[in-house]
């Protein structure tokens, strides 16, 4: 409805700002990415024919993310860390189904190549999610 309609006209936009928000961590609570990853859910189930499009460039931004929070030594709580990564994985299962297994392709490569088991984990949940 109108608020499709709001999202995919501002799509450009919001993509700006959910990169720049999914770049930078904000704190222990990380209230602004955790925030940014429902926008990102809700605009991806909005705006799914437009997403397609922009999937290298959210992938990139939402696995750089994964890495992050997985390599992050500072005062992140671990239930804060858990919630940023279903946050991410979540994206990537609406991504992948509004691509019809597009992002599970593109997963293969990044799982076979990395060693960390966490950042497996998250790309594991995309792979078996049907």
């Amino acid at each position: 409805g109108r608020l499709g309609i709001l999202i995919v006209r501002h799509l450009k936009r919001l993509e700006r700002v959910i990169l720049g928000y999914l770049e930078v961590c904000d704190g222990p609570e990380e209230e602004a990415r955790l925030g940014i990853l429902e926008t990102l859910q809700c605009i991806i189930e909005h705006a799914w024919p437009r997403m397609p499009c922009r999937l290298p460039v959210l992938l990139k931004a939402l696995l750089k993310m994964i890495w992050d929070v997985h390599t992050d030594q500072g005062s992140t709580p671990e239930l804060v860390k858990a919630a940023l990564l279903q946050g991410a994985t979540e994206c990537l299962i609406l991504l992948d189904r509004c691509s019809e297994g597009q992002v599970k392709v593109l997963l293969e490569v990044v799982y076979s190549s990395c060693g960390e088991n966490r950042v497996r984990e998250c790309i594991r949940k995309v792979q078996e999610n049907t």
